[in-house]
């Protein structure tokens, strides 16, 4: 775990002088022995040494105070989100957003379209349940109530090769596996609570148009509430969703989010249900297809601007809507993933930020292939923090022990409130990198990837870090 070349220097320096810092610094120091804490950690997780990668260094700093591993190429699971979202501030804009449109063969004549409406997308992550409701409001408020044709989805923005959701994990009604769609709506996704009522199970649907087709068998069970999601079965019959299995009471009031239909029938579904509460007629069918040249614009629904989006994607690490936004970065239309790799390699090798062991997959880091070293996660990092789009970038990570997926972690030590981090974890997989201020004030950049099969029980060692790293009155040493 040391480096050789700076050894010697750390001998005749005994690290509780005032001068030895300035000549650590000298000797370009690149690794150092871990923190008591850390080591301790992963030592008791019987977590090897091999499968674990750490760089610590200063925000201004050309050299790193630890670095372990540092450019072995190491899968940082939702970390790679910030190369994602970085890339996209700086290739997009903040203020970026997407435009979906609502288009007809001709104008309507007394609120009536005698051709086809086409819904064209333009890979907008953000289109949930509220807003294509209001997109749909926008027809109504113009007039427009009487569609004798058909619905036509376009989702021609994008290019994609089929999407298998069972591959990643074999869960293919979990939402987080949902592939990218130029015409995403409501996350293809629909949502239910789950209750205990008067004895049994009650299931509320939330999403308009899946209250007639939901089987609901579930039994109410006495036992704790536990891992309660494992205990449910369900089942997809047609269009139809059978929940079985076990509820406990004592797990009171849960949300069940799932994706169980093809894109076009959850839109089918979500669009007859919203048209026919606004009073509106669908004559004909609901099908994909393509907007032809000329079409009449009728409406558009403006997504909310990217820096909105970013946030959403890190704070809660949805991996959707970063897949959405890894493939807005192709310029081309309709886009690909082979472009938006181009795209964000070309970007890197424009600042300077060669990194040849770099796998993109998807971008979301929902992937077994993607692969990046934490020397060029930290360096990353570094030219994030030096970007002008730094503000934006750092509010959109999660803050430890205040919200997203770090609002119940370090809750009471000091990196409490001082930690902007991005997480990530599959099996085998955990990982964190991001921003970190010291007691004096000083902010320090944090890679910390564990690939193996203890991996899962490196949480305390990462907390350890911080903590330690937190905590220094000033720079500080291992």
């Amino acid at each position: 775990m040391r480096n050789h070349s700076s050894a010697a220097s750390r001998r005749a320096c005994p690290r509780w002088m005032v001068f030895c810092a300035g000549l650590l610094a000298a000797t370009h120091l690149l690794a150092a022995d871990l923190p008591a804490p850390v080591a301790h950690a992963l030592k008791t997780a019987e977590i090897s040494l091999a499968d674990t990668a750490i760089v610590v260094r200063a925000v201004d700093a050309s050299e790193p105070l630890l670095s372990l591993n540092g450019r072995q190429p190491m899968n940082p699971a939702s970390a790679m989100k910030l190369l994602t979202t970085y890339a996209a501030f700086e290739i997009l804009g903040p203020a970026h957003s997407w435009t979906t449109e609502a288009l007809a063969d001709s104008a309507p004549q007394d609120g009536r379209i005698n051709g086809n409406l086409y819904l064209r997308g333009s890979g907008d992550p953000r289109l949930a349940l509220e807003q294509f409701w209001l997109f749909l409001r926008q027809l109504r408020a113009r007039g427009v109530s009487d569609i004798r044709g058909d619905l036509i989805l376009d989702r021609t923005a994008f290019d994609l090769p089929p999407h298998d959701p069972a591959e990643f994990d074999n869960e293919p009604l979990r939402p987080y596996n949902v592939g990218p769609d130029a015409l995403l709506v409501n996350l293809k996704s629909l949502r239910f609570l789950l209750r205990a009522e008067r004895g049994a199970v009650e299931v509320i649907s939330e999403t308009p148009g899946t209250e007639q087709r939901l089987d609901n068998r579930l039994q109410l069970a006495a036992s704790g509430c536990g891992d309660w999601r494992e205990k449910l079965k369900i089942e997809i019959t047609g269009e139809t969703i059978v929940l079985r299995g076990e509820y406990a009471a004592a797990c009171g009031e849960k949300a069940l989010n799932l994706s169980p239909w093809p894109a076009d029938l959850q839109v089918e579904h979500l669009f007859r249900t919203l048209w026919r509460e606004m009073g509106g007629t669908l004559g004909g069918q609901v099908r994909a297809g393509s907007t032809p040249p000329g079409a009449h614009r009728l409406a558009a629904h403006e997504s909310p601007p990217l820096a909105d989006v970013v946030r959403e994607i890190n704070k809660f690490s949805n991996n959707v809507m970063a897949r959405q936004l890894f493939l807005t970065l192709d310029p081309a239309r309709p886009a690909t993933p082979e472009g938006a790799n181009r795209r964000i390699r070309g970007w890197l090798r424009d600042k300077g930020l060669d990194m040849p062991e770099l796998i993109l997959d998807n971008g979301s880091g929902l992937s077994r292939k993607e692969r990046i070293s934490a020397d060029n996660l930290a360096r990353l990092l570094q030219a994030a923090w030096q970007s002008p789009v730094m503000p934006e970038l750092v509010a959109s990570l999660p803050l430890a022990g205040v919200d997203g997926t770090l609002k119940k972690r370090l809750l009471n030590g000091a990196a409490n409130g001082r930690a902007h981090l991005k997480t990530g974890y599959l099996d085998n997989v955990r990982a964190l990198a991001g921003y970190v201020l010291d007691n004096s004030g000083k902010r320090w950049i944090v890679v910390f990837m564990i690939n193996g099969p203890r991996a899962r029980l490196g949480k305390p060692a990462m907390d350890a870090l911080l903590e330690w790293l937190a905590s220094q009155p000033g720079a500080p040493m291992p």
